[in-house]
């Protein structure tokens, strides 16, 4: 596998001369074991609060061939706490995956980097890398989150001037239902204000997104029954004596006795062997003998074409010091080391309530797109709760059905279904793919990706080879 081999002339012209509207300082010149890559990579720190030395550490991938005509993609994993450069840029979506042995990279050549210029950000403070020195800045939520991710912006532009006027694009999955939503607002009420700069934002894509409780709870008992992870009996109990109208978390609510031993007999069931995010996936059993085997690459043979490992390999990847030098990281030596959820962060227990599909309406009124996708083998957030949740809120649009729901092909195979209302709003599951869509079908996950961003419907044929 080759290895970055700038040489030293280029590199040092590089160095000497920067690169036009972007920071030197945070130039990530090679992360170890990384494989030799055309395009440049950016990551560092931009602070959000001076006074508390509040500060949101990012990386940033400049897309693959042509990336001055390519938009900018924001990309925030969910939690809430928990770090998008764990998740999209070294799980998911980004340029590189890690090895087995935890060393060094391989190439993601399914990164939406193809496609887009990409900005991973961990948000809020206290996630990953981001910190403050106001350790009371730790006990947050949605409003201070959006807040902080609103300056992050106008102070990360500063950084590349060159995106200001560049189309922007918002995603994320899971918690990031509410990350994603909310920014938007926040952004939109900056443009509405604002006499000068405004966000060019074109378009908003979550993937099984927490958008109502009340809906998407109730959708995982819904989701262990129809695939026969629970039985009927236990189905049937659920379903008529749990009544999740007025679910909250960490909060009281009207559910019975048989609705909670229900609930409890069906978690016993599904139990610790399944991977609740992909019930498909083969789970990772990290003990010391699985480490040795997985050394000799044993264990990194991969089920359904994916990594069950990935999660340990990225973490031990992330906390080599050589690696947090490379990427301008951890520069207040952090008391804790690298984890992909934040073990310091006091998130507010009541903000998941919030009910953004009146959120998303007020983006679309905006004459934003919005794409709501799902992987069909995720029982966390599942897809049968954001189909019906996307489908209120069309009816609640008044938009009419403008592409039927039906197939739609990647490589003349069918890679999900997909309709649209009033063509700004689309709903679109990726067969096989988990609640991390990118890592469980990265093809199709680009797909889907790739035509949002360039404004093309799924295509609902088989289409030729490409």
């Amino acid at each position: 596998m080759g290895r970055w081999s700038f040489s030293v002339g280029f590199l040092g012209l590089m160095l000497v001369l920067g690169v036009s509207g972007h920071p030197r300082e945070d130039l990530v010149v090679r992360l170890p074991g990384q494989p030799k890559v055309s395009f440049r990579q950016y990551a560092g720190y931009v602070t959000v609060d001076d006074e508390a030395g509040r500060s949101l550490f990012y990386y940033f991938v400049e897309a693959y061939g042509d990336a001055d005509s390519k938009p900018l993609t924001l990309w925030l994993n969910g939690g809430p706490g928990c770090s998008s450069i764990g998740g999209g840029a070294f799980t998911e979506l980004g340029p590189f995956f890690p090895r087995g042995d935890g060393r060094g990279l391989i190439i993601n050549k399914k990164s939406w980097n193809k496609a887009s210029n990409l900005l991973f950000v961990e948000s809020p403070a206290g996630v990953g890398w981001s910190y403050s020195n106001r350790t009371s800045d730790y006990a947050t939520g949605d409003a201070h989150t959006a807040y902080d991710m609103h300056v992050f912006l106008m102070r990360w532009y500063d950084k590349f001037p060159e995106f200001k006027s560049r189309g922007l694009f918002l995603t994320g999955e899971s918690y990031a239902g509410h990350y994603i939503p909310q920014l938007a607002i926040a952004l939109l009420e900056h443009n509405k204000y604002s006499k000068d700069f405004k966000f060019n934002i074109k378009g908003v894509a979550i993937g099984n997104p927490l958008l109502k409780l009340d809906r998407d709870v109730p959708a995982t008992y819904e989701f262990f029954w129809s695939h026969g992870m629970i039985s009927d009996e236990i189905g049937l109990v659920i379903m008529n004596e749990c009544d999740f109208d007025d679910y909250v978390f960490n909060g009281s609510h009207n559910i019975s006795a048989a609705c909670i031993n229900a609930v409890f007999e069906a978690n016993q069931v599904v139990g610790d062997y399944i991977n609740p995010y992909d019930v498909i996936l083969d789970v990772c059993y990290p003990s010391l003998v699985e480490q040795e085997l997985r050394l000799r690459k044993y264990a990194t043979q991969q089920s359904v074409g994916v990594d069950v490992c990935m999660s340990y390999e990225r973490r031990f990847y992330l906390n080599l010091p050589e690696v947090q030098k490379a990427l301008h990281a951890n520069r207040t030596n952090l008391p804790y080391s690298w984890s992909m959820c934040s073990g310091v962060l006091n998130y507010s227990d009541t903000d998941g309530n919030i009910n953004i599909l009146p959120l998303l309406k007020t983006i679309i009124q905006h004459k934003i797109p919005v794409m709501i996708f799902s992987g069909d083998q995720d029982s966390v957030v599942p897809l049968l709760g954001s189909r019906t949740l996307v489908r209120e809120l069309a009816h609640d649009l008044n938009f009419q059905t403008t592409v039927p729901y039906g197939a739609w092909f990647h490589r003349r195979q069918v890679a999900g279904w997909a309709t649209e209302y009033g063509n700004l709003l689309t709903f679109a599951t990726v067969r096989g793919a988990a609640h991390m869509v990118p890592y469980a079908q990265p093809a199709r996950a680009l797909h889907m990706f790739a035509s949002f961003v360039n404004g093309r419907r799924l295509p609902n044929t088989t289409q030729p080879i490409d």
